[in-house]
């Protein structure tokens, strides 16, 4: 019989297939497999299924498996480990190449979309500026540490550590004064390069029709519009704006047991950036809702009062998330709620 379904354990360097017949039979076992030749075995199969797990290169091996005419599936790693440990001992390639292929056989497993070259270059985007933003904390808050050595304590703000980290400088004695002076060169720098890249993200949006739709929506700017378009591309692929709300990880988490239902905190699945953009969006939607009139503000206001300030900010998150789903699917027929 015909290999129907392969499962993949990607690596850097060797990789391991587990093809499978319809009966579910083992016909394909590759242990090991050198990335030079993964490629034209893979060519070389009758087109099947391919599971592999989403991790760093799954998408672009999943757009060379698609351009051999093979049906790509992309799984979250935290869905495979049952797979990965029934009825078994320890963990190697091969046994991790036959858990994939044995959850891509699920009819209920949940899958990753595949996302393009565009979506992954415009994502990279807003992954060097998270990492920028990351240095420019950290090279703040050592210049605050390294300050309170010498009785200099400062607040958190960062425009106040670097204006007084400035006015204390000639005061320093020694390689004090030159590394506070390099420190504070370094955030210097690291604006700039934030600034560039908030230019390229203004392009993004300027230039994206689904971006552009998206900033309809109140708490939704450039940064967190570009990031959903390029995050979850095809919005067609989740059922409902409930299920990318899930995604996201912007919904309860059920602990519920003998016919009682028990809801606790978000789970936070996905995207952690995405789901902060969203979340700072909500924080500035709630600020901002007092005195207006629009339903989505009365809404937001009356969750707040009865609920509590961080539950309506969650709460207005997952809306807009929901609400996102409707732009990404509708396009320009999407009106916004009066």
């Amino acid at each position: 019989m015909a290999i129907v379904t392969v499962g993949i354990d990607l690596a850097k360097n060797v990789f391991a297939l587990h093809g499978v017949d319809e009966a579910g039979a083992p016909r394909l076992k590759q242990p090991k497999v050198a990335r030079g030749k993964l490629n034209a075995l893979v060519a070389a199969l009758p087109p099947c299924v391919i599971g592999v797990e989403a991790c760093s290169g799954a998408h672009y091996w999943a757009r060379q498996f698609q351009a051999h005419g093979h049906t790509v599936r992309l799984m979250a790693p935290k869905l495979l480990t049952p797979y990965r440990m029934t009825g078994k001992r320890g963990k190697n390639d091969a046994a991790d190449a036959a858990a994939i292929c044995e959850a891509v056989r699920r009819p209920n497993m949940r899958f990753v979309p595949v996302k393009t070259e565009e979506q992954q270059s415009r994502l990279m985007v807003h992954r060097a500026r998270q990492g920028f933003v990351a240095a420019r904390t950290a090279c703040v808050n050592r210049i605050r540490g390294l300050l309170s050595e010498f009785g200099v304590v400062l607040p958190l703000k960062a425009e106040v550590v670097r204006r007084e980290a400035r006015n204390h400088l000639e005061d320093l004695p020694g390689y004090a004064n030159t590394v506070i002076g390099d420190l504070l060169s370094e955030v210097a720098h690291l604006d700039e390069r934030i600034k560039q890249y908030d230019a390229h993200i203004r392009a993004m949006a300027k230039d994206c029709t689904a971006a552009q739709q998206l900033m309809q929506l109140m708490g939704v700017g450039e940064i967190t519009a570009t990031a959903l378009v390029a995050m979850v591309g095809n919005a067609r692929e989740f059922d409902s704006g409930r299920q990318l709300s899930a995604w996201l990880g912007l919904v309860p988490g059920q602990y519920s047991s003998g016919g009682k239902a028990r809801l606790g905190s978000i789970t936070k699945a996905g995207d952690a950036y995405l789901r902060s953009l969203l979340v700072l969006g909500a924080r500035a939607v709630l600020n901002a809702a007092k005195g207006k009139t629009d339903s989505l503000s009365r809404w937001a206001l009356a969750v707040a009062e009865r609920r509590g300030y961080w539950k309506a900010v969650v709460a207005i998150a997952a809306k807009n998330a929901r609400m996102a789903w409707a732009v990404l699917t509708k396009g320009e027929t999407f009106t916004l709620p009066a």
